[in-house]
């Protein structure tokens, strides 16, 4: 696989993950992992980092 193409497949994915993450952050909807309830504060930082990610795969498509 190219890795511009690789950058821009990753980037996109990481892309959704931090929207999703936003709404989920402004909606308050509700998620649980094998009976526990996940904080609201998580989801602010899986945005940041999910998000930082996609930043990142979107500047090595740049310079790839």
């Amino acid at each position: 696989m190219d890795p511009r193409t690789y950058f821009s497949v990753t980037a996109i994915i990481f892309l959704i993950i931090a929207v999703l993450h936003l709404t989920r952050a402004f909606t308050g909807w509700e998620a649980s992992i094998g009976g526990w309830t996940v904080p609201q504060w998580v989801s602010w930082v899986a945005l940041l980092v999910s998000g930082f990610l996609a930043y990142s795969g979107f500047n090595l498509r740049k310079q790839g």
